[in-house]
């Protein structure tokens, strides 16, 4: 679950919807651009990187006046349409070829991104460039931010520097993502050792020459097998299959970004890289995100312990030992919670599936957002990336303004981005009426989504909604671009909301023969969902605090650190595994970041605090929401926007009281 961060800039191409889709109120929004060829991405980037050199030398030679901001903001919004299409391909364009070469076009993004971000000219010309209001400030000064973050500051030698590191981090991100995606990791299985996994997982999946059952580790095999099979030796060969699918090659380049990002670092003046990105978030610096997650370890501290106690338990009652005899390996933790969730709770995730059939979720989703805010989603038909995505046209619901474009794609396929992501492609700017754009991008089963993956899906639209409704003045102040430790609050807020018998009531309205989910089940699952507690923030803990000891003060390799700091936890680490090598959000945007989740989330409970009474779904609550929140982007720092639309300071009392309730 995340948002993807990426260097920020397309061009030709574009497909504008047809005028009978067209909304009232405003232009329709663009459709993406899309590639079919190898060829294509190619001439589509060397006409756009053209266009962006040419641009540039105008901006250059542009007066500093009234309008300069606006000139500038121009460039970064052309930027946008030039450059994300491309990007974007590399993620989830069924033809490889097609992402071999989005891959290599995002490369020489990077390259311009990078001197750009090293403009002289432009540095300077930002510092005078005139300010009519806050909002204008406000995009000065991250503009500066980026500028300075990005080495324009530094002496020419540390500049050049500067620029290769970069480059070469980008490098270096980009093939470690691939060596995931691209992993194709498969597993033979005999019928037998499938026993209780769902029939629907494996009985229509390829066979190999022995007649074995074939899966791969996407999330519609992996969690339903880690979750219901009988057979510790089935659930332990998915389990290390899953966590080395970046392979030794990903830890040798996690220890070169982790390197280079401390050099970089280095060139300005700090020590390490976690102080160095931390200073312009909420966070301020390393130790202040470490005591937070000191906090958070010595609230669930002791229900880690239990959570593994009870483990334990259900193995030995399972096996028919003695609790003493039996040790709870990473490959049961899956399969015994939900053991214990059956029989405590009466609460079976698989059990979700026949009322949560995938399209119709996606519908009920979409319906949640239209209720809470009061906007519409319209299907339209535009070109896109394979037949099976979904693309809809966001308009006001009152008014009918076109506000924006989302794009959806469900199903797993090879040589798909095999998480679940939102990019945010195109920022909203309404001085020029630009609407923005939207992906929305998982991995769910055809059979339906588990309580589980609807809690997935809220979070991702929660993403795609920042972007979709920010009305910023700037394309560059849009929607996510806010403070990274800010960006998971909006979509975690909303992750509560599957849980509401009222908001699931709503399924009814898109799909009238769909059955409803029986009240009884789902305070079966409120129930529950305090199980584990301990051990899942206990997790988020290790991961938040491994990143920042990665990108920490002294230099560690990332395999030997991830093994001393896993095997001081109650599980400990399994010899031979690799976890890291998977980490993709700590090689790219969520590196010296990933705290940012948990941090977010004291946030998100705090937000969830305004709608009182029970009532999720209310529109003024809502409506205020989305105009404060989500319509500001990044034209007001978070914790205005949170204390404006809260009417009162943050705190922390709702996250810490639900992580201290038994």
């Amino acid at each position: 679950m995340k948002m993807k961060m990426h260097g920020r800039l397309l061009l030709g191409g574009l497909v504008a919807l047809g005028a009978s889709q067209a909304l009232a109120g405003g232009p329709a929004p663009a459709a993406l651009p899309i590639y079919q060829s190898a060829p294509a991405i190619k001439a589509a980037c060397d006409k756009g990187l053209l266009a962006a050199q040419q641009r540039l030398k105008v901006l250059e030679r542009r007066k500093v006046d009234a309008s300069w901001l606006a000139a500038f903001d121009d460039f970064y919004a052309f930027q946008e349409d030039t450059q994300y299409p491309l990007d974007f391909m590399l993620h989830v364009h069924p033809n490889k070829a097609v992402r071999e070469a989005a891959q290599a076009c995002s490369l020489r993004w990077a390259d311009f991104s990078s001197s750009f971000s090293q403009n002289e000219k432009l540095y300077k010309a930002l510092k005078r460039a005139p300010t009519a209001d806050a909002i204008d400030r406000e995009l000065v000064i991250a503009a500066r931010a980026a500028f300075e973050d990005g080495g324009v500051a530094l002496p020419p030698s540390q500049r050049q520097r500067a620029k290769q590191l970069s480059d070469q981090l980008s490098e270096l991100n980009q093939q470690f993502d691939k060596n995931i995606q691209d992993a194709g990791i498969k597993l033979a299985f005999a019928e037998a050792e499938l026993k209780g996994v769902p029939a629907a997982v494996w009985e229509k999946a390829p066979r190999d020459e022995q007649g074995r059952v074939v899966l791969g580790v996407d999330y519609p095999s992996y969690v339903p097998v880690m979750q219901s099979a009988e057979l510790e030796a089935t659930r332990e060969r998915m389990w290390r299959a899953k966590v080395n699918e970046g392979g030794e090659a990903n830890l040798q380049l996690l220890d070169q970004i982790a390197a280079k990002r401390r050099e970089y670092a280095g060139l300005f003046g700090f020590s390490n890289y976690a102080d160095f990105n931390l200073r312009r978030r909420m966070a301020k610096d390393g130790a202040t995100a470490l005591r937070f997650l000191d906090d958070v370890k010595s609230a669930v501290v002791e229900g880690e312990r239990s959570d593994v106690r009870a483990l334990r338990q259900a193995k030995a009652e399972h096996l028919g030992l003695a609790p003493e005899a039996v040790t709870v390996q990473r490959w049961d933790a899956s399969f015994y919670t939900e053991r214990i969730r059956k029989q405590r709770f009466s609460v079976d995730q698989e059990a979700f599936r026949q009322y949560f059939p995938p399209q119709e979720s996606l519908a009920f989703t979409l319906r949640v957002i239209e209720k809470m805010m009061g906007v519409r989603y319209t299907p339209v038909k535009v070109q896109t990336w394979h037949p099976e995505v979904l693309s809809y046209a966001v308009s006001d619901a009152a008014s009918g303004t076109s506000l924006g474009l989302l794009y959806v794609d469900l199903y797993p396929r090879e040589g798909k981005y095999n998480h679940a992501a939102v990019w945010p492609l195109r920022s909203s700017a309404t001085r020029i009426q630009r609407t923005p754009t939207a992906a929305l991008v998982v991995n769910f089963d055809r059979q339906g989504l588990t309580l589980d993956e609807m809690e997935t899906l809220l979070h991702e639209l929660g993403h795609a909604v920042h972007n979709n409704l920010s009305a910023t003045r700037y394309a560059a102040q849009g929607g996510t671009s806010v403070m990274h430790d800010f960006v998971e609050a909006p979509s975690q807020m909303l992750e509560d909301w599957v849980y509401d018998k009222q908001v699931l009531k709503l399924m009814q309205e898109v799909c009238p023969s769909c059955k409803p989910v029986p009240d009884a089940l789902i305070d079966q699952a409120v129930a529950a969902k305090g199980f584990a507690k301990g051990s899942f923030y206990g997790r988020q803990h290790l991961y938040a605090s491994y990143d920042l000891a990665l990108y920490g003060s002294e230099l560690q390799q990332a395999l030997p650190l991830w093994v001393r700091m896993e095997g001081a936890t109650p599980l400990g680490y399994v010899p031979g595994t690799m976890f890291p090598a998977g980490f993709a959000h700590i090689a790219g945007g969520y590196g010296a970041g990933y705290y940012g989740y948990l941090w977010s989330l004291v946030l998100a409970m705090d937000l969830r605090t305004a709608f009182q009474n029970g009532n999720k779904l209310n529109p003024e609550v809502g409506k205020r929401y989305r105009d404060i929140v989500l319509g500001n982007g990044g034209q007001k720092p978070a914790p205005e926007l949170v204390r404006e639309f809260l009417q009162r300071d943050s705190n922390s009392k709702a996250f810490f009281e639900e992580l201290r309730k038994p």
